[in-house]
């Protein structure tokens, strides 16, 4: 049975210039960390995962997250808000998408290969919001697909001047509302868009 309520949800960080990453590539983002831990940013996602059951992950961000957020759910001395993700992240369900991975060793993992088909699934699953959490090419392949219901971007105030964009010209047209807005101290907007029609 379909779970009309189940929204695919996208979250990423980008600069002005819709870079995800600067000139040096995938671990060019130290010019997003200040945007990251702010009150602002840490209250949406928060916020974002309130209703989430399913975690969609690339296998740089499942590698990377796998590392560090485990620690935080564990450390009494963690943001509150920091360790509620962490332990969030460690007790839901997370699909990494990989090619190469044969195993996945987090708890409540599993290894998936085609992201559309595995959101056409969990579609039909009861279960809450699916989230994708800062994996770019997941997202792109959402929205290539029209499977993505919800966009939240995380706006930085940085021209970044090289590296990968988000958004590439092969997407087809769709149109988005803005359904949620605020701005941190550091100047950073997060914006909530949700898919019309």
């Amino acid at each position: 049975m379909t779970d009309p309520a189940r929204k695919v949800i996208g979250n990423i960080s980008l600069s002005i210039d819709g870079r995800i990453n600067g000139r040096d590539g995938d671990y060019d983002m130290g010019w997003i960390v200040r945007h990251a831990v702010t009150d602002t940013a840490r209250d949406h996602l928060i916020w974002m995962t309130q209703h989430a059951t399913t975690a969609l992950l690339g296998r740089k961000n499942y590698q990377g997250f796998g590392g560090y957020w485990p620690a935080v759910a564990h450390d009494d001395n963690a943001e509150p808000r920091d360790r509620a993700f962490a332990q969030w992240l460690d007790s839901v369900e997370k699909v990494v998408f990989s090619t190469t991975l044969q195993e996945a060793h987090w708890e409540n993992s599993r290894i998936s290969r085609d992201p559309v088909a595995e959101v056409t699934h969990l579609r039909e699953l009861p279960g809450g919001d699916i989230v994708v959490l800062s994996s770019t090419s997941i997202i792109r392949y959402l929205l290539a697909a029209d499977q993505l219901d919800r966009l939240i971007i995380n706006l930085c105030p940085e021209l970044v001047g090289g590296g990968a964009r988000l958004f590439g010209d092969d997407l087809p047209q769709s149109s988005w509302s803005l359904g949620h807005l605020s701005t941190s101290d550091t100047g950073a907007t997060c914006l909530v868009y949700d898919r019309d029609g």
